[in-house]
């Protein structure tokens, strides 16, 4: 595909209740659109970076910085095959998976229009619907969010996970599981914690969880490994898987029993693939992180967490948990089974709803 044209949307899209977890608190939320031209098609990509440096070093200000003046120009012009041939165009710029992400997204919709399939065939996902759960930030007292989490569940939600910090941590989760015995509850520190803290964390290895996530460092591998021979909760690993090569360490490490995979995170599908076999390969289950994503992002989020070895529920959630008005005219609802329908249209499924892209844009780049 020749790549003709690129626009960058930097956009602000205000959420319908704010989000607070231990690195930040967000009442609207920051990302970039990407739109790629290419022989008579639009491909479109969400950069998942934010305003704040808060889940890694990337923002929405130095994602655009990246994309216009070092992304866009090693592919305009040129003949970009697929995602691989994307990748190693890209190979010589260190990190910012954010930003590639993004790039390969829109180049995956292009793909899918231009060959008439869904992004969910051309990544060879088995499943018309997958099963998601909600993410629910840190609440004002513990009792709050037991009201917040009988919400969700009355919703029809059959999995939640409840974001933790020091001082937020065992007396809400067990607020939670009192309330719900039997609900498949987890709980998320976003690196919160260091490995002296095992001792805090302990009791959570009562509340029958499915999983805790990321307690340490984002760069932290090793520890993750002494601090899951510690717990029978399986530990799962976020921030610190940025690769399949990450992915590697840490199952060699044996450092955490589940991996989550945001294919953001990982510098794109392509990469989020790759992990998702490695871990197949070992009887390791993945499931699907979320980060807040516009229509744009869920759909691509639901596509690839159709994938066989995506055994837990996704943090997809139905478009309404965020936005008001989303900028797709798509949107996202929550079955009676907990289930969201992956999209079947070719590439991502989804359209861009213009007055709403109108109102939400910050900046507008074109190259």
């Amino acid at each position: 595909m020749k790549i003709e044209s690129i626009t960058f949307h930097h956009l602000s899209m205000p959420l319908v209740s704010p989000f607070e977890t231990s690195f930040g608190r967000e009442t609207d939320r920051e990302c970039v659109l990407i739109t790629i031209y290419s022989e008579g098609l639009v491909g479109y990509g969400e950069c998942v970076a934010t305003r704040d440096p808060g889940y890694n070093y990337e923002t929405t200000g130095t994602a655009m910085h990246i994309l216009r003046d070092f992304i866009a120009p090693l592919i305009l012009g040129k003949d970009v095959k697929d995602a691989l041939d994307f990748q190693g165009c890209v190979s010589g710029i260190r990190g910012h998976q954010l930003a590639k992400a993004g790039v390969e997204m829109a180049l995956w919709d292009l793909l899918g229009k231009r060959e008439g399939k869904s992004l969910r065939q051309l990544l060879g996902g088995m499943r018309e619907k997958v099963e998601v759960g909600v993410s629910i930030g840190i609440q004002s007292s513990a009792q709050g969010l037991v009201r917040s989490a009988a919400d969700y569940v009355k919703q029809g939600y059959a999995r939640v996970k409840i974001k933790i910090k020091p001082g937020r941590d065992v007396e809400d989760a067990s607020a939670v599981r009192k309330e719900f015995p039997n609900l498949r509850l987890q709980v998320d520190a976003n690196s919160a914690y260091t490995l002296d803290d095992a001792k805090i964390l302990k009791p959570l290895d009562k509340l029958n969880l499915l999983l805790i996530e990321q307690p340490l460092f984002e760069d932290d591998i090793w520890d993750h490994h002494k601090l899951q021979e510690r717990f029978e909760t399986p530990i799962c690993l976020d921030e610190s898987i940025v690769s399949p090569r990450h992915a590697r360490y840490a199952i060699e490490m044996n450092a955490c029993r589940i991996i989550n995979i945001k294919a953001g995170r990982l510098g794109g599908l392509s990469q989020g693939v790759m992990v998702h076999d490695l871990c197949q390969k070992v009887s390791m289950p993945v499931w699907c992180g979320g980060m807040l994503e516009t229509g744009v992002g869920r759909a691509s989020n639901l596509a690839i967490a159709s994938l066989p070895n995506f055994i837990l529920p996704a943090d997809i959630s139905a478009s309404d948990r965020y936005y008001a008005r989303d900028i797709t005219n798509e949107r996202f609802v929550l079955n009676s089974d907990s289930t969201i329908t992956v999209p079947n249209g070719a590439g991502l499924g989804v359209t861009i709803n213009e007055d709403a892209l109108k109102e939400f844009t910050l900046a507008e780049i074109k190259v």
